[in-house]
């Protein structure tokens, strides 16, 4: 009776939850903001006042400012349980900003000077009968060399690299498939010289072929390979396992269950590893100097004959020192930027369009 009488309550009364050490007397939202501000002022006057001429060193003085001042203020206003949370978001958030910034200024300075040339007769003309310390010239010969190189670089990567995937996923067993792992592995990191010698070796000394814009494919498909094997290796992987136990009892063979199940519900993945192999190989060097050579001519055969491609045409341009063929430089610097960026636009809308659909 004691207990019923001490249960029953008025009607339309609310009981208060008691304050928590996480609620009670807690740092204002915009204090990050402010935290920030002051943490960016003393570390340009620390910086300033120590004649540090980096600013990515005042950048530093002021994000572990930042995490102090934040520790220091959540722990004298609220409580140390707090502040170790607060100063674990601040040091996402210096990483985040140490990671951006120079992205941002890389993109920055690149196309604030890369606009300086870049124009329709940049894109349309090659440095034929221009020397690289005058002004003019052009980009054309290198943008389709590169464009050359690189298709015939996932036509034969591609396809090699997403059937060793399937294989690996699908059917690998045994010492063959710890075989197989074991040389991806390797090549993952194998350095991109080493491809120029091997194909050197091989296609141009063992063969006796000529530079040409193929035996540079031929070691940029060696170094895109491997990516290409393990980021389809693990998008095949995410695959759930009920699809395809699904497509089996519904008397599917294997190899239509892989073509017509486990393919198209990997493609957006398979096509993002793919362009990040494309990423790579698109900006090597190296083999293209051992392998192609480089010409200020036009060559659309990538068979037969010299060509060039941008990182080469960059290389080149830098070495002159010129005024000009800094410009230039710059320009196909950012001209390769877009069109790395370009080729990751196709993959996500080709993902998109292959994915397959699902109803509401």
């Amino acid at each position: 009776m004691s207990h019923a009488l001490q249960d029953q309550r008025p009607v339309g009364t609310r009981t208060s939850a008691a304050p928590t050490s996480l609620t009670r007397g807690g740092l204002p939202r915009w204090a990050p903001l402010a935290v920030a501000a002051v943490s960016v002022a003393l570390g340009c006057g620390i910086g300033a006042a120590a004649g540090l001429d980096s600013k990515m060193q005042w950048g530093l003085i002021a994000g572990a400012l930042f995490v102090l001042i934040t520790y220091t203020a959540s722990a004298v206003v609220e409580n140390r349980r707090q502040a170790k949370d607060r100063v674990a978001t601040s040091v996402i958030w210096v990483s985040f900003v140490l990671a951006v910034v120079p992205l941002l200024s890389l993109i920055w300075v690149t196309v604030s000077r890369g606009l300086k040339v870049l124009d329709a007769y940049f894109l349309s003309h090659s440095m034929a009968g221009v020397a690289g310390f005058e002004p003019g010239g052009g980009v054309y010969h290198a943008l389709l060399g590169t464009i050359e190189q690189v298709l015939l670089a996932t036509v034969i990567a591609a396809p090699i690299g997403l059937l060793t995937a399937v294989y690996l996923v699908e059917y690998g067993r045994g010492p063959l498939a710890k075989a197989v792992t074991f040389f991806v592995d390797v090549m993952t990191g194998i350095p991109s010289i080493v491809a120029g010698l091997f194909i050197l070796t091989t296609w141009t000394l063992m063969l006796k072929q000529g530079p040409s814009g193929f035996a540079g494919s031929l070691a940029l498909s060696i170094l895109m390979m491997p990516v290409v094997v393990r980021s389809t290796e693990e998008m095949l992987k995410l695959v759930p396992n009920e699809l395809r136990e699904a497509s089996y009892a519904l008397g599917v063979p294997k190899w239509k269950t892989i073509l017509k199940v486990v393919l198209p519900t990997a493609i957006g993945g398979i096509a993002t590893g793919v362009m990040l192999a494309v990423a790579r190989i698109t900006g090597e060097t190296a083999p293209i100097m051992l392998l192609v050579f480089g010409s200020q001519l036009i060559n659309g055969n990538p068979f037969e004959g010299a060509q060039s491609s941008l990182p080469l045409y960059i290389w080149e341009q830098y070495k002159v020192g010129s005024a000009d063929s800094f410009d230039r430089a710059w320009a196909a610097a950012l001209v390769l930027i877009a069109f790395v960026m370009i080729l990751n636009l196709v993959a996500r809308g080709i993902a998109r369009w292959k994915a397959p659909k699902t109803g509401r």
